[in-house]
């Protein structure tokens, strides 16, 4: 089944991506705030999600549905797919191609509470990523690997595996930082306190696209607080089934608390890092 639901991902994940490449061509508008005023949703976000959503429920009606811009439903399948339609939205309002589709599908915990987000307990089965400005695609399926296609070239999809046992000092480390004014101050004394730790820090400004770069050799390791369900429901299965232990604090799942995602062993030693810096302290 996950092999089956990867393949309805990436068909929809396509799909959606033409529409928003289409609509970045035509221009884009803000249609709303989010966090805070520089938070932004746009038209384009909008209907991307609603063209995916319209997908997935023509294709599988009994699904739940998770996403940024709508209401979420529950379905009576047990599973459901948690959408960003577009993850990296100020890169996509700036024309910066760093952006992406993630489109993911778990199987709920159903003794699960009410209210919870679906990612911290669910299993998650499949899952794409597709960023149209570059044409790459990244997917993955519980059990089956993760995988890159490359859509401008010609070639069977490459198997991913995260880079093999990087020390802590010579780790390069993705991360992200919230719209929120108060939160971003605590972000920076964190980074501060790790820069000097590590080989150097990059921020993409997507987290689904910054976990398929842990995946596939492009960061070694990638940490985030404040990200949504959304933002990472994806990028997580592709960056576990390519070796990345993904987690949160002291073993928790990971969830808006805080994501890491890494080599098992470099985790380890990243999250006692973060851990020093006051990470779990921290706004």
């Amino acid at each position: 089944m996950s092999v089956a639901l990867m393949e309805t991902a990436r068909r929809i994940a396509l799909e959606a991506g033409a529409l928003a490449a289409d609509r970045r061509r035509e221009g884009v508008s803000v249609a709303a705030s989010k966090s805070s005023d520089v938070d932004v949703v746009t038209a384009a976000d909008r209907e991307t999600e609603a063209l995916i959503r319209a997908l997935i429920a023509a294709e599988r009606p009994h699904d739940g549905f998770y996403g940024e811009e709508s209401d979420a439903t529950t379905g009576s399948s047990g599973l459901v797919w948690v959408v960003d339609p577009i993850d990296g939205t100020v890169n996509y309002l700036y024309g910066n191609p760093t952006w992406a589709v993630s489109i993911a599908v778990g199987e709920l915990d159903p003794d699960a509470a009410a209210g919870h987000e679906p990612t911290a307990t669910w299993r998650a089965l499949a899952g794409a990523v597709y960023a149209p400005s570059v044409r790459e695609l990244y997917t993955a399926s519980a059990g089956g690997g993760a995988w890159l296609e490359l859509l401008d070239r010609e070639g069977v999809p490459e198997r991913l595996q995260v880079n093999a046992d990087p020390t802590l000092a010579h780790a390069l480390v993705g991360t992200g930082f919230s719209y929120i004014a108060e939160r971003r101050a605590a972000q920076g004394a964190v980074l501060g306190a790790l820069l000097p730790r590590v080989r150097d820090i990059r921020r993409g400004g997507s987290a689904a696209l910054d976990l398929c770069a842990v995946a596939s050799g492009r960061l070694d390791a990638y940490y985030e607080r404040h990200i949504n369900p959304w933002d990472h429901a994806a990028g997580a299965l592709i960056a576990g089934e390519a070796g990345a232990h993904v987690a949160g604090l002291h073993g928790a799942p990971a969830t808006a608390e805080l994501l890491i995602a890494a080599e098992p062993g470099l985790f380890a030693a990243l999250h006692a890092a973060l851990v020093e810096a006051g990470i779990g302290t921290s706004a």
